[in-house]
């Protein structure tokens, strides 16, 4: 289920790209969306574009109300 702070959208890729992503994901241990943000980002420095880094995802039990 994606995160409610992402951005959801439809990308149609050739399929040979799509398997040339997959292996390189599986090698890095990530999913192929998470594959695709990574190689977006590191595109987007080398292009001297800055991109605010997103808030970690907050884990564990929610703290206690008093």
């Amino acid at each position: 289920m994606p995160s409610p702070a992402k951005k959801a959208f439809a990308l149609r890729l050739d399929p040979a790209l799509h398997e040339a992503l997959e292996r390189v994901a599986a090698a890095d241990l990530r999913s192929v969306n998470a594959e695709v943000e990574v190689l977006l980002r590191e595109a987007l420095a080398r292009r001297g574009v800055k991109v605010k880094p997103s808030e970690p995802p907050r884990r564990g039990r929610p703290p206690k109300g008093d």
